[in-house]
């Protein structure tokens, strides 16, 4: 309870003073003339805004409720819910052209174009695109790679939105890190993933070269391991294992991977 009084109560105390006021102009004046007619009574400020605001608020989140979705995209999730609601996937190639054969009545051309752009620009869909996941056709089935310089761009976009969204936190280890996992992923060798994906811009360019860096330092780790492993003479990884105290799993992960690194990487498309 606080000592401000609620409307109700500042209603029933202006009451009794405007009744009183109103049997007073009701009588009589001295010389003669008749009674004035009762005025209407105020309603408490705080009552009225009270009364305003609801409705300024309606005002308000009509138009916000009308921006939230494109009419397109709405028609896309009825049609392709699996693809564009339920979860966000890679689209392939060329479904721009495949909406407009199926669906020339659903969609207009510019609309559509509209629609499309604003759902590869969210960040539930560079997500999927940063993490390497097959494109899809409008069935939903798997039908092509995402190229490796596509993966690298949504990487970086969706690094640039974390730092607006965290001014001041020092987010370049975690874009290292994941950039590095794009590179192994791609399937190609150091080299030519950095031709696919440098730019112009050299602080992007100084990310790459740190995280190409440390893939290298990781791999000459690696060799090294598998050439101590060589000059042993052990037959046996687990004995190589047992003889410097490491894991006999991980050790024997490591050497396969030395291995396949010796065998000659694909060349950049």
């Amino acid at each position: 309870m606080t000592d401000t009084a609620t409307p109700q109560e500042e209603i029933q105390e202006v009451q009794p003073a405007e009744a009183e006021g109103t049997a007073a102009q009701q009588q009589p004046s001295a010389d003669g003339r008749p009674p004035r007619a009762p005025r209407a009574p105020r309603q408490p400020r705080q009552q009225q805004t009270q009364k305003q605001k609801p409705k300024q608020a309606a005002q308000q989140q009509q138009p916000q409720r009308a921006r939230k979705v494109h009419p397109a995209l709405e028609k896309l999730f009825e049609l392709y819910p699996n693809m564009f609601g339920a979860r966000f996937l890679p689209l392939k190639l060329g479904v721009f052209q495949d909406l407009l054969e199926k669906h020339p009545d659903d969609f207009k051309k510019d609309e559509l174009k509209v629609a499309l752009g604003l759902h590869a620009r969210s960040t539930r869909y560079l997500e999927a695109v940063a993490a390497g996941l097959a494109r899809h056709d409008l069935d939903g089935n798997a039908v092509e790679p995402v190229a490796p310089e596509h993966v690298h761009h949504a990487i970086l976009e969706l690094h640039r939105r974390r730092v607006q969204r965290n001014p001041g936190e020092d987010l370049r280890a975690q874009l290292v890190a994941r950039i590095a996992r794009a590179v192994e992923a791609s399937g190609l060798d150091r080299e030519a993933y950095a031709v696919l994906v440098r730019s112009r811009d050299e602080e992007t360019n100084a990310v790459l070269d740190e995280a190409l860096a440390e893939l290298a330092r990781q791999a000459a780790k690696r060799e090294a391991l598998l050439r101590a492993f060589e000059a042993s003479g052990r037959s046996s990884e687990h004995e190589f294992a047992e003889m410097y105290g490491m894991d006999a799993g991980e050790v024997g992960r490591t050497l396969a991977r030395a291995r396949a690194e010796r065998q000659p990487a694909a060349p950049a498309a």
